[in-house]
């Protein structure tokens, strides 16, 4: 297990070199991506017992440690966390000092955080993640409250299987993107009631992806984009799915500027909106499941004047293969040929996208957000 008190065990030195101070991996280039191309799915199918064939993304990153880096699909495929560092030992749920996490997210060096303990920690300033690092909840239950985690100028963050619930105060976030990150994987995370919003990414940080995570009892989700004036967002790109929006209010995202490729995620009952485009942003919906509950309308759009242009506009978004039901009105804008929206496809070649059906609905109530799940055996020593 490691030095318990120095909180690391040892792990293989890499070599200093490539993007960043380190390569991808180790003696390889970057891994390919697996999943089925983005070709159109077969037609939605409401049979239940189709569960056991889905085709559901990374079904082989628990068989070691170290499996959940380098894949991500989507924008934030390159994020590697602390793949080349030691491991780090959360040994004590307080806020900070020896073996709490906050000591081991603000080292510099390259850290795969694992946790010896379950429980909650309660945060009494945002806790500042710095770039190389992975924070792995699986083998505890963790929950993060009080505040969130902020990745400021950081690249390369993975955070996997934690639960955030209850922070409070002005702009406290459960994670706080901004400004000038990159290279960030949010996987199988529970977020629930918040102050602000759940996961915000703003200020031109870029290539990331949300998986898995389940969110719910809050009011804005989601932010993409900061406001009108901050017109370096349109480097903003993000990729979010498999996720559930169990019964939040609104901000599925909300997205400014930015380039967002939602899939097979599951939004039902929203209280104003389920997706909101504003001034120049591009969102490629596909074969996500919309089912509203009293306000029918799916898609919002909100008209905003960036800062450096003489015309107030709005944003794009593309619908397809996408469900809707229970009532649910798409409330898409047909696009002119002055507006465009990007295809994913231009940016990464494969993903995992099934038939928005009842047998993947039922997956993402029942797999997402935080899971009871042993921790990998770390097969680098």
């Amino acid at each position: 297990m490691g030095n318990r008190h120095g909180h690391f065990s040892t792990g293989r030195k890499e070599n200093l070199h490539g993007c960043g101070g380190y390569p991808p991996f180790p003696d390889q280039a970057t891994p390919q991506m697996t999943g089925f191309s983005q070709q159109q799915p077969p037609p939605p199918s409401s049979s239940s017992n189709m569960a056991s064939s889905l085709s559901l993304p990374y079904c082989h990153v628990d068989s070691s440690l170290r499996a959940l880096a380098g894949q991500a699909e989507g924008f934030g495929r390159f994020a590697v966390g602390g793949f080349h560092g030691p491991i780090y030992f959360v040994t004590t749920l307080a806020d900070d000092g020896p073996g709490s996490l906050r000591a081991g997210c603000r080292k510099k060096e390259p850290l795969w955080i694992v946790f010896e303990v379950s429980g909650t920690i309660k945060l009494a300033s945002y806790l500042n993640v710095s770039s190389y690092k992975t924070i792995d909840g699986r083998g505890q239950k963790i929950k993060l409250t009080g505040k969130g985690l902020r990745l400021k100028e950081c690249e390369h963050v993975i955070i996997c299987n934690l639960e955030f619930e209850g922070g409070r105060g002005p702009d406290v976030d459960g994670i706080q993107i901004k400004p000038n990150s990159k290279h960030i994987w949010i996987d199988r995370c529970t977020l629930r009631d918040y102050d602000d919003g759940l996961i915000d990414i703003t200020r031109q940080s870029t290539d990331i992806t949300v998986s898995r995570c389940h969110f719910t009892n809050h009011d804005k989700t989601m932010l993409i984009g900061a406001d009108p004036s901050h017109t370096g967002d349109r480097c903003i790109r993000v990729t979010i799915h498999h996720c559930f929006f169990d019964g939040t209010r609104q901000r599925h995202p909300r997205v400014r500027f930015g380039k967002v490729h939602l899939y097979n995620n599951y939004t039902r009952n929203w209280g104003i909106y389920a997706v909101c485009a504003s001034v120049e942003s591009q969102i490629y919906s596909q074969c996500n499941i919309y089912e509203a509950g009293q306000k029918k309308v799916a898609f919002k759009y909100y008209t905003e004047k960036a800062a450096d242009k003489d015309e107030e506009c709005t944003g794009c978004i593309k619908s397809e293969g996408d469900l809707f039901v229970h009532g649910t009105q798409p409330g898409v804008l047909p696009l002119s040929s002055a507006n465009h929206v990007f295809h994913p496809s231009e940016f990464y070649s494969s993903w995992t996208v099934e038939a928005p059906t009842d047998a993947l609905k039922k997956v993402l109530q029942d797999h997402t957000g935080w899971q009871h799940l042993p921790r990998p055996p770390d097969n680098t020593k």
